[in-house]
């Protein structure tokens, strides 16, 4: 793989990990507005956003069937990780969700193997699966945990993520630009919510739409940084940067609204995070080993 196209994968999924921090923290200022209703409004911005930049590239992208399945399936599996994110985002602490969305990563390894047809050796997968005991401390499973609901939707969201980025992934090998992809995606989700939004509006205050329209911009700058760096490279070479939103999250939450993760929490950051690092050096190793 190229060396500078790493580089540029690197740089830009830390910019979008820090842009999906400032997501989450104006989503959680926004208050009591429903889910859908926020995610609406975090992808009207970002539809917006990508339909100008077509405009002004005047080009038409062609299209070929299995491009548009990939993006359908792209858009769907997006959606459902905004929704049980925002979902997250609302009940458990910032980095509490943040860690569990970031489990999208392990997701994409695996869900790369049957679409990508990457290779999944046993180190591999003894590496996602420790991933996922790290997960089991932050979910903390016991029906005395009234979390417990919050954090397997904050899974789900991250198993949508993983998919959604492997399509990504997949887009870019067609051929399909980034700013198409986000504007599909960003417009297939306001039509899914639309409904919703017309029969069970709840009415915001100034501040609240201000918030959610930040929490737009936000989401526009990471979901574009996040389509670029995927395209420039694999998720196995880059994703470990993607944990740098870990830090971004328990800062803001810290800072923000006075929150600190318990200790069961803090140990699943850790294995997860560090999961993510063997991960990123056994691959590592593998190329070296290739060349």
């Amino acid at each position: 793989m190229n060396r500078m196209k790493k580089y540029k994968g690197i740089l830009l999924i830390v910019l979008s990990a820090f842009c999906f921090a400032l997501m989450s923290m104006f989503v959680r200022l926004a208050g009591d507005v429903p889910s859908v209703q926020k995610s609406f409004f975090r992808n009207i911005v970002a539809a917006v956003f990508a339909a100008v930049i077509l405009l002004r590239a005047h080009t038409r992208p062609r299209l070929t069937r299995d491009a548009w399945v990939y993006l359908l399936l792209r858009a769907f599996f997006g959606t459902l990780g905004i929704l049980c994110n925002f979902y997250a985002v609302d009940r458990l602490v910032l980095a509490d969700a943040s860690i569990l969305n970031k489990m999208s990563p392990f997701f994409a390894i695996l869900c790369s193997y049957f679409v990508l047809k990457e290779k999944i050796t046993p180190a591999r997968m003894a590496i996602v699966l420790g991933a996922f005991i790290g997960s089991l401390f932050v979910i903390k499973p016991s029906f005395q945990n009234t979390s417990l609901l919050p954090a397997l939707v904050g899974l789900l969201g991250g198993l949508g993520a993983g998919v959604a980025y492997t399509m990504v992934r997949k887009l870019g090998q067609l051929g399909v630009k980034g700013p198409f992809i986000v504007f599909f995606f960003s417009a297939f989700s306001c039509l899914v919510t639309l409904p919703y939004l017309i029969f069970n509006y709840h009415p915001m205050s100034a501040s609240q739409l201000i918030f959610l329209l930040l929490a737009g911009l936000s989401a526009t700058g990471g979901q574009f940084t996040i389509t670029a760096a995927y395209i420039y490279a694999p998720a196995r070479e880059i994703s470990v940067y993607d944990y740098s939103q870990i830090i971004f999250s328990s800062m803001l939450g810290f800072f923000v609204f006075g929150q600190t993760p318990d200790v069961w929490s803090i140990l699943g950051y850790v294995l997860i995070v560090s999961m993510a690092v063997a991960m990123f050096l056994y691959n590592t190793r593998k190329s070296k080993d290739a060349a």
